[in-house]
């Protein structure tokens, strides 16, 4: 309680001091984070992709993106970035409690999928273990971008599944439209007694802006449809500062971001009466990112973009008081692009990325031996526009090195091709189509793993002899505008060779199941798609109904089923707003997947029915107030991910009833 008063107490200090500001303005452009009232974010109508090197509007990519920003993003943040980005069609999340969720794309995930910070990795070891933590803040985000389909070619081998890319802002690069502007947010929830607060300050004078940031969430074990979920409590903290000189031609700016997690592992709960200790991990990140960008008046390049990141990574495992395992990763990443003029209808970037990362695991029970992992890239990709053809085109070598402390060095040389083209059949009818050649080194632990791995409860042993895998995807999409609707819809098929994937043999070791890192080679297809109608528009308010779906299908040629395969979903949102009101329910339905991989558990189908309410208070030109409450799993369905290690310990939270406030200033 003492704390709630506090956080209301500064918010509405915030906003006398914001009352009192001037509102002179400086050339920009409008983003998620200088929207200063919910209304303004409800009228987004194009959204720019930063993760690619040419800006475009999200309607403007051939590739599958979508974006989420303004009221949308808002309204789906959760506790994880996996869980935030979770209802776009294709996308899923792994669970391992209410504070770990990577996201799923198309069934693939690990580290086939990139998950980025403002356009470079997020330096954490997420990818080694389900249950290990994003150190990235969903909360604290203007904008998340999900690019579907292989994106080695911007970002390496890493993101041969796709990429999720979070837009903060920590390191300004334009003039804000006011020189003190913000947003903050209190929330808490009923089935974990959540508390969690955020603010974010940008700050201007002249050419130089500031900006800061700050999250804090706190949550007892929450309760599932049957009863409390022991060892499923979350403390995170995050908080940055960052601050740029901008002028005419670039800018130039550096931001120091902190991460700490703190949460219990549901899987293992410990046991008092047989003298065992539950788990828990404690994560500590610290960041650093220098970003730049130029723009030339004259010649062949029209920019040059730079960025570079550090980032000191600790995550270590408790045992009760005792430490378990200890894993430390220092990363280094840096990346320049440069963008292209038009030359003879085509426009285009190139550019260069470099990695180094030094990771070790330190411990009885490290899985995986220290490793210093070495990668360098050169990219470059064109576009160009008639009269109704878009045609994108794309090229990607690397070099990866993996080098254990223990073992022999392997090398890999990936090499990513792409080719996109977008045709306007008639107004308001596009067709897209995507083909992607893409090939992804193998990860350390794919690699080198050979111990017991408590989190996942199994004796992991690597493929030091592992291949490059390779994908060959087709994509077909197409598109519909028109003033009653804006529907998209898409069918892939993905074969690999040389798949890497974690296979449960059904053999004992050390007393746990005995899990083999495999290679073969397999199939995945699926369609997805959405459309938003607008129903009515009126004195009685704006009406419109979503409804989308999304189905992957994944299996080895030789036959059989590939693990933690995402189910086939579907599902419909009405949405209704009036001047100051917003309104929202839902219905997300969830198919069994009784097609598990060999000592695989089955999971049965589920529905999910969330509900939204919103009320906003204008109190000044700048600053407006946003009340809120949402109400998730409404109808307390015992939900289980087969997405997940601990589906048949911890299913998802049941019902759940949330109230927060916003400030826009």
């Amino acid at each position: 309680m003492k704390q709630a008063v506090l956080s209301l107490t500064i918010l509405a200090a915030l906003n006398t001091a914001t009352a009192a500001a001037t509102t002179e303005t400086a050339p920009s452009s409008t983003t998620g984070a200088e929207r200063n009232s919910p209304q303004q974010a409800h009228q987004l109508d194009e959204v720019q992709v930063y993760a690619l090197p040419i800006k475009q509007g999200a309607d403007d990519v051939i590739a599958p993106v979508s974006v989420l920003a303004g009221a949308a993003l808002d309204d789906a943040k959760a506790g994880t970035l996996g869980e935030t980005v979770a209802k776009q069609p294709g996308v899923q999340t792994t669970y391992f409690g209410p504070g770990v969720g990577r996201p799923v794309i198309r069934g693939l995930d690990g580290p086939r999928v990139g998950v980025l910070s403002n356009g470079v990795s997020s330096g954490d070891v997420s990818s080694v273990s389900q249950d290990h933590a994003v150190s990235i803040e969903p909360f604290l985000a203007d904008q998340i971008e999900v690019l579907k389909g292989p994106a080695t070619l911007l970002y390496g081998s890493g993101a041969i599944g796709g990429v999720v890319n979070v837009v903060d802002g920590r390191v300004p690069d334009r003039l804000p439209d006011r020189p003190f502007s913000g947003r903050a947010e209190l929330r808490g929830n009923d089935a974990a007694n959540e508390r969690t607060g955020m603010a974010r300050l940008d700050l201007s004078s002249g050419q130089f802006v500031l900006h800061a940031d700050g999250a804090y969430r706190d949550t007892d074990d929450y309760d599932g449809p049957d009863g409390k979920i022991e060892n499923s409590f979350l403390t995170t903290k995050s908080g940055s500062i960052g601050g740029a000189w901008i002028g005419d031609r670039g800018f130039l700016g550096l931001a120091v971001s902190r991460f700490l997690n703190h949460y219990g592992n549901p899987a293992e709960p410990g046991d008092a009466a047989e003298d065992e200790a539950a788990v828990t991990l404690q994560l500590q990140q610290t960041r650093y990112d220098l970003k730049g960008g130029l723009n030339l008046d004259a010649g062949a390049i029209e920019a040059v973009r730079i960025s570079t990141s550090h980032t000191d990574y600790r995550h270590t495992e408790f045992e009760g008081d005792e430490i378990g395992t200890v894993f430390l990763s220092q990363s280094n990443e840096s990346r320049v692009e440069f963008v292209q003029r038009e030359v003879a209808g085509w426009r285009g970037a190139f550019g260069l990325q470099f990695l180094h990362r030094d990771f070790r695991a330190i411990g009885e029970e490290a899985f995986v031996p220290p490793s210093q992992t070495r990668s360098y890239g050169l990219f470059g990709m064109e576009q160009r526009e008639w009269d109704r053809l878009k045609l994108d085109l794309g090229a990607r070598i690397d070099r990866h090195v993996s080098d254990p402390s223990d073992g022999a060095k392997r090398s890999f040389s990936p090499l990513s091709l792409s080719a996109g083209a977008a045709f306007r059949l008639a107004e308001g009818w596009h067709l897209n189509l995507n083909l992607d050649r893409a090939q992804r080194a193998p990860a350390e632990e794919e690699l080198f793993a050979n111990g017991p791995h408590v989190a996942t409860e199994s004796f992991e042993v690597g493929l030091p002899q592992a291949n490059k895998e390779t994908s060959h995807q087709v994509e077909l999409g197409l598109h519909f505008h028109s003033d009653f609707v804006d529907a998209k819809v898409s069918g892939y098929v993905n074969r690999f060779s040389d798949y890497i994937y974690l296979a449960d043999t059904g053999e004992i070791q050390d007393e746990l199941p005995l899990r083999q890192w495999s290679q073969a080679d397999a199939r995945f297809h699926g369609f997805e798609g959405e459309a938003l109608f607008k129903l009515s528009e009126g004195a009685t308010g704006h009406y419109d109904l979503r409804v989308w779906g999304d189905t992957v299908r994944a299996s080895l040629d030789s036959g059989g089923n590939l693990p933690r395969m995402a189910p086939a979903r579907f599902g419909a949102d009405l949405k209704w707003s009036a001047q100051a009101w917003r309104a929202s329910a839902g219905v997300t339905r969830y198919l069994a997947q009784d097609r598990p991989a060999p000592f695989e558990t089955a999971t049965d189908g589920f529905t999910l029915v969330n509900a939204h309410l919103s009320y906003t208070i204008d109190s000044s030109d700048n600053t407006s107030w946003e009340l809120f409450a949402d109400g998730s799993n409404l109808t307390n369905q015992t939900a289980r991910l087969s997405t997940s290690y601990i589906k048949d310990k911890a299913p998802l939270p049941g019902r759940t009833l949330a109230f927060g406030v916003r400030a826009f200033f």
